[in-house]
């Protein structure tokens, strides 16, 4: 298992992409949220198989159409299996 934290940076807000990031990481099988903070980027934490989480990375790179993605930070996170299922916070 691994885990991480994700942070969007860009166009990310009010173009759908935490609904975007929502509907992957439940795809996906991934446990863990996604919201968005007030400095205007997107916080995702998921868990799971680590080949998936890098599909994961890899996706949100991209993000929906609507979005412009400037920066991607990951930083690592040891597992604790705290969620149960992926959620969208506010």
């Amino acid at each position: 298992m691994a885990r991480v934290r994700i942070v969007v940076k860009g166009v990310v807000q009010g173009v759908g992409f935490r609904y975007f990031t929502l509907d992957l990481a439940r795809r996906l099988g991934l446990s863990g949220f996604v919201k968005n903070k007030v400095d205007g980027t997107v916080e995702v934490e998921a868990e799971g198989k680590e080949v998936v989480i890098k599909t994961l990375i890899e996706d949100l790179r991209l993000g929906p159409r609507s979005a412009h993605i400037t920066g991607v930070d990951v930083e690592t996170l040891p597992p604790g299996g705290d969620y149960n299922g992926f959620e969208l916070r506010f």
